[in-house]
């Protein structure tokens, strides 16, 4: 049962195109996720905080629920 509940309270992204030619700031926003490489993968807890900075680098990112 707990299993399922923190399930719940995740999520995962993944970033699924390079930094290349970003906006600075959108980086930024990208290294606050954890989030390295291409293809890296992070299972973050789910937030209005870090629902905002994958709303931001929403075209970097990809959400894997």
């Amino acid at each position: 049962m707990a299993k399922t509940k923190t399930a719940g309270n995740t999520v995962r992204v993944r970033l699924v195109k390079g930094l290349r030619g970003v906006q600075p700031r959108h980086r930024l926003s990208v290294k606050a996720l954890g989030l390295n490489k291409t293809n890296d993968v992070r299972e973050l807890k789910d937030s209005p905080s870090v629902r905002g900075l994958i709303n931001q680098v929403n075209y970097l990112v990809r959400v894997e629920e």
